[in-house]
């Protein structure tokens, strides 16, 4: 019998109720993977011994990105953990985190994993910074009382530092309030309302009161107040209805307290709140007036105008070689030599008539004049992605609106690919995709552009095939499809620059180089978005690759984290590598419901967060794809995505990307200049507590004289209503003129 490693007796009392718990610090490790080293019996006397409040490369072991390791911990577990205690029937394995994904065994028997390992048929996904609390069942659990149990915990590691880390493995009893789990849902079908639920998992009925209270951020005013009596019994969970106003920073504060115990359960959430107007029923056009392209390549834009439908389109002075639909305002046809042509699109619906001077630019070097706009179906779908989500999800996009106000890319990422070429070496869509160029015929004939995903590498991030050595085919086949977006990951390319015993610069930019030669010589236009690894500062050398966007920083995820990773911290100073054509990319939007597979859920960011989010990536100028699952998408994601106003700043032709002016305390300053003179500005609370602030004192070279536009609300403000609260991980947007 193994040596049992660190285990503390913790005598406990108070907030749980029970009389001890069992706290192990220590395990035996080893890198690699067997699913045998989860049985009990497995013999791991040669295993290293490691601390599982550390990371493994934190103590020695290397960090082995993309790779596995294992965790044992010999662990007697005494009867005596019950005695006392408030419930009786579950023990909590309260676990550490995993960097970046865990599988947990009990004896051989799975009791709970976090993440998603890249064997998963929704696809990797990252649950480093997720908090494990496993329960186990005492009867059928397989608990070993008063004798060695084994915990075995699989850990894969994608990148840097990997493996346990944060606490020890403690196991305790609930305590009388832990049964009950208390969830806040909001409703928006006609009134705004939170829906409170209060359910008992596993403890006896408790009898007890309910207070709900309501404030005003903004104005810190108490709204609303209610207060009920409730009884709560296993299956049987109390629900309470709070209406909310959707136009206020509404607050909710929900507390249940239990009339035995005095035990209390208190959950707060934010309510998302609509801040932008609706669009008029008049027709809006909501685009730059400006579109570039190729001399010989085919034409694709749907002209973004909100209002009434239906809407006819016509223009009286249409260039030779163009042609403009009249439903859906899709600007098709081809003009084969270089030149600037300007003409006036007019949209017209019932309730009245809107025009525009609209100029295609027709050149060497004019793709994506501006960030390009569009849906990417990796954070909803992942790898399960298809021909019928793809489709589903554009006419999702023009039903909903979004195509109303710029949001023309469809892109389907990895996934797309068949396990095996061709004969002659040609790359086919899988059986998820029965028709490719069908589906994607069907998007131009709507105005909509088409994007795709491959990889230098042999395969592809989710083990797809890649373009290694099939370079020149497979732009061959996009161009023969209709591809008019290619995002090129890095993935395993890692593996050439291993085998060539190659890791200089170049042999970051050699494949990016090469697919750029062959996507060029289409005689269509492809916009080229390049992946973020191959060393992570493409943005030093994407543009000697002809790239128009590339990845700036690591994979985002929906937490508060990622966005002050990804966006405040990465894309400071950067501004200096974004220009017109060639912009910098912080990754997809995490708004909405996302999910990456098939179990999606609503995006964990507040709605304070995903103003932040938003008014930081316009200001970068960076590209906008959605990632969320556009036919679940409510009206405050759509509200958030459908400001004219703020997506004119993202959109802004003179391409200038904002750069941080200042840092103050937990202020953050970002601005940018705009074609028109004026300036975007985005104050930004990174701190955890809401703020006072006099927002002209934030505004770069102020001046009196100066207008000052709430771009969220649509208005100007006065110089009173400059002094304003900016809520915890929230914002304003500015524009001055």
């Amino acid at each position: 019998m193994r040596k049992l490693l660190f285990v503390t007796m913790v005598v406990l009392t108070g907030l749980r109720g029970n009389a001890q718990d069992v706290s192990v610090s220590k395990a035996f490790f080893r890198q690699g993977d067997d699913m045998n080293w989860a049985r009990p019996e497995m013999d791991d006397a040669s295993w290293s011994e490691i601390d599982i409040t550390k990371q493994w490369d934190k103590q020695g072991f290397p960090k082995n990105n993309r790779a596995y390791g294992w965790y044992r911990i010999h662990v007697n577990i005494p009867k005596s953990l019950l005695s006392g205690a408030d419930q009786q029937n579950v023990v909590i394995f309260e676990m550490p985190k995993a960097d970046d994904v865990d599988e947990c065994y009990l004896n051989g028997k799975l009791i709970g994993s976090t993440g998603r390992m890249p064997t998963d048929p929704a696809g990797y996904f990252c649950g480093v910074d997720i908090v494990r609390n496993y329960p186990v069942d005492v009867k059928k659990g397989g608990i070993r009382w008063d004798a060695e149990n084994v915990v075995a915990v699989r850990v894969y590691n994608r990148g840097g530092s990997g493996g346990l880390f944060w606490r020890p493995l403690t196991l305790r009893c609930p305590n009388a309030a832990e049964g009950l789990a208390m969830q806040l849902t909001e409703e928006n079908n006609g009134q705004s309302r939170c829906e409170v639920e209060i359910s008992c998992d596993y403890a006896s009925a408790t009898n007890g009161t309910f207070t709900a209270t309501l404030t005003d951020r903004e104005t810190g005013a108490k709204l609303t107040s209610l207060t009920k009596r409730l009884s709560i019994k296993r299956g049987r969970p109390a629900r309470v209805s709070v209406p909310y106003d959707k136009h206020k920073m509404c607050l909710l504060t929900a507390t249940y307290t239990d009339a035995k115990t005095g035990k209390v359960l208190s959950e707060s959430k934010q309510m998302k709140y609509i801040l932008t107007p609706a669009a008029p029923a008049t027709p809006r056009f909501n685009n730059a007036p400006l579109y570039g392209v190729r001399p010989g390549s085919p034409i694709i834009y749907r002209f973004p105008v909100s209002g009434e439908k239906p809407m006819k389109f016509a223009c009286n002075n249409l260039p030779e070689g163009l042609q403009l639909s009249e439903s859906e305002g899709a600007l098709s046809g081809k003009i084969d030599k270089p030149c600037v042509l300007t003409f006036t699109v007019t949209a017209e619906n019932a309730r009245g008539k809107a025009s525009q001077d609209f100029t295609l630019k027709v050149g060497e070097n004019m793709i994506g004049l501006t960030p390009p706009m569009g849906w990417n179906s990796w954070n909803c779908f992942g790898l399960s992605v298809s021909q019928e989500k793809v489709m589903s999800s554009a006419q999702a996009l023009i039903d909903k609106g979004l195509a109303d106000f710029g949001y023309g890319y469809i892109n389907i990422d990895d996934g797309w690919e068949a396990p095996e070429r061709n004969p002659d070496g040609t790359i086919e869509a899988n059986e998820k995709f029965p028709s490719m160029k069908g589906m994607i015929d069907w998007l131009h004939e709507r105005g909509l552009k088409f994007g795709i995903y491959s990889s230098p590498g042999e395969t592809s991030c989710g083990g797809y095939l890649g373009s290694l050595d099939h370079e020149q085919l497979d732009a061959e086949v996009w161009n023969k499809w209709g591809v008019d977006y290619l995002k090129y990951d890095w993935c395993s390319y890692e593996r050439v620059r291993e085998k060539d015993n190659d890791w200089g610069f170049a042999s970051c930019v050699r494949p990016y180089l090469l697919m750029q030669k062959f996507v060029r010589q289409q005689p269509r236009d492809i916009f080229y978005s390049l992946g973020p690894l191959g060393g992570t500062q493409v943005y030093l050398w994407g543009i000697y690759c002809d790239g128009n966007s590339w990845r700036t920083a690591q994979d985002i995820d929906d937490t508060w984290k990622s966005i002050l990773d990804v966006g405040f911290r990465q894309q400071a100073e950067l501004a200096k590598y974004s220009s017109v054509g060639h912009w910098n990319d912080p990754d997809m939007l995490v708004v909405g419901k996302v999910g990456w597979g098939a179990d999606l859920r609503e995006t964990r960011l507040t709605p304070d967060e995903q103003y932040s989010h938003i008014t930081l990536w316009t200001l970068l100028a960076s590209n906008m794809l959605i990632g969320c699952d556009i036919a679940q998408m409510d009206e405050f994601t759509l509200n958030l995505l459908c400001n004219n106003e703020v997506n004119a700043i993202n959109q802004d032709i003179l391409g200038k990307q904002a750069d941080r002016d200042r840092k103050e305390g937990d202020i953050e300053v970002w601005s940018r200049p705009l074609s028109d003179g004026a300036i975007a500005v985005g104050i930004f609370n990174v701190g955890d507590k809401d703020l006072q602030a006099d927002m002209k004192s934030f505004i770069p070279s102020w001046e009196p004289a100066k207008t000052v536009r709430d771009l969220w609300r649509q208005k100007d403000l006065s110089a009173d209503e400059l002094r304003c609260t900016i809520p915890a991980h929230g914002c304003r947007y500015l524009r001055v003129y």
